[in-house]
């Protein structure tokens, strides 16, 4: 989603948002991300300043102290930033995919259920549904390198381990981790 993205030409309009619209976003963030009970009054604090970052195709990123916090496409699941995971990796669920993905996942490229069920990798034992929104972590590494969506849940992925399992939105080195907001 991010491979191509620079704000020069992808980035519309910016928009503080109002302190009651923040409420409700995370009350919708929580709900998302149930951990995140704890921590979101340290994430989007009651004093500070949310801003919303309209882009092309829909796409609105959710910022704040210049760095871009969650994003979302229409009225899809919010994603977090990777570098939001990287501070919170504990409030988001998460997969582990095996060394021979990495290099693909890089390159922009969608996870496939083999580089999910092979070892090295590894998915929650607790089933979670299509449509969740995942860390994706590398065999061996400990901050994520991707986040994605499940096309199919967990539990089918294990049993069909085949086609494309994960929907990548954002990794290293795209156009989002590079983006500067000011």
């Amino acid at each position: 989603m991010f491979k191509k993205f620079s704000a020069k030409d992808d980035i519309h309009s910016r928009t503080n948002v109002k302190s009651s619209v923040q409420r409700g976003l995370k009350l919708k963030l929580i709900e998302q991300f149930p951990k995140l009970e704890n921590v979101i009054d340290e994430i989007i604090p009651k004093k500070g300043q949310l801003v919303v970052i309209k882009c092309t195709d829909k796409l609105s990123l959710y910022a704040m102290d210049n760095e871009v916090l969650f994003y979302q496409h229409f009225d899809d699941p919010f994603v977090p930033s990777l570098k939001l995971i990287h501070k919170f990796a504990d409030c988001f669920p998460s997969v582990t995919v095996d060394r021979g993905a990495i290099k693909f996942i890089l390159s922009g490229a969608n996870i496939m259920c083999p580089g999910l069920t092979s070892k090295g990798a590894a998915l929650p034992d607790v089933n979670l549904p299509a449509g969740t929104v995942v860390a994706i972590l590398a065999e061996g590494k400990e901050t994520a390198l991707a986040v994605g969506k499940l096309i199919m849940d967990t539990d089918e992925i294990k049993k069909v381990n085949k086609g494309i399992g994960i929907e990548v939105g954002t990794h290293l080195g795209d156009g989002l981790w590079s983006l500067e907001v000011e």
